[in-house]
């Protein structure tokens, strides 16, 4: 079934999709629809298994990113993954960008909005499923909303234990893999040690959301400014603020599909 679901994508479908960038990596991806699985009520991860196979969101939660490397979805373009942003911009203008979609840096907010529409007449539509829980996770993570000069700090270059790398590689990769566990370990841990974050993440609106990770994709410009140039110490800083935002994009995805497949 997963393979002639790829065959059918991959041949009827013009996606535009991000040429350079990751958000979480495959692990992170796959984390969060772990950490999802977790607060999916059982008619939902029926509803969900049904379409993409037992424990299907996990498997084709990466999907959207592996496809970049296709010959032909590769020329559709690279903008529906981020939705950058200046420096040191005031709320309201992130909060209006949030339904005022920019004109230019990435359409994250214009694809989750459409797709939200898509699923809510529709919730047999499974492309539209795989993208929604894929860029679902990448909303939480600060470099795909960050800087439109440094696009996304793929420009900003960085030594990791004396191998070449940039910002935008460290936080969707490096960062997780860094604490040495499986995205299955990883996910448990998550949930036995940020459940106390549960409510806030449900709680929380869109702009909220948004504002969240822009505020952090500013924080972290600014202490790249001062890092010492130590990956334990960049590990140490940041790990615990990676950790909490994987761990509340599963919690929203979850709330999400409760909503879509109740």
């Amino acid at each position: 079934m997963v393979n002639g679901m790829k065959k059918i994508f991959l041949l009827g479908t013009c996606l535009v999709m991000a040429a350079q960038v990751f958000a979480w990596g495959q692990k992170g991806h796959r984390i969060v629809a772990q950490v999802a699985y977790t607060y999916m009520r059982p008619k939902t991860v029926k509803q969900v298994d049904k379409m993409l196979g037992h424990n299907g969101l996990v498997y084709w939660s990466t999907w959207p990113d592996e496809i970049k490397s296709d010959p032909v979805l590769s020329e559709w373009g690279n903008d529906w993954h981020y939705q950058d942003m200046d420096a040191h911009l005031p709320d309201s203008f992130i909060v209006a960008a949030r339904t005022d979609y920019p004109s230019h840096g990435g359409n994250l907010f214009r694809v989750t909005d459409s797709l939200t529409t898509v699923l809510q007449s529709n919730p047999k539509d499974t492309l539209a499923l795989i993208l929604m829980a894929h860029l679902i996770g990448d909303i939480y993570c600060p470099v795909h909303m960050a800087h439109e000069e440094d696009k996304g700090g793929n420009r900003i270059k960085m030594q990791w234990f004396g191998n070449k790398t940039n910002l935008h590689t460290v936080w969707d990769t490096q960062l997780i893999e860094s604490q040495g566990y499986s995205y299955s370990e990883y996910g448990a841990f998550l949930v036995d040690n940020y459940s106390d974050r549960k409510q806030l993440a449900c709680d929380m609106d869109a702009a909220q959301i948004v504002l969240q990770t822009y505020h952090w994709a500013d924080s972290i410009y600014t202490y790249q400014e001062q890092w010492d140039g130590s990956a334990y110490h960049y590990i140490y800083h940041w790990h615990e603020v990676a950790e909490d935002l994987l761990y509340q994009a599963g919690v929203r995805l979850a709330q999400f599909l409760n909503t879509i497949y109740p």
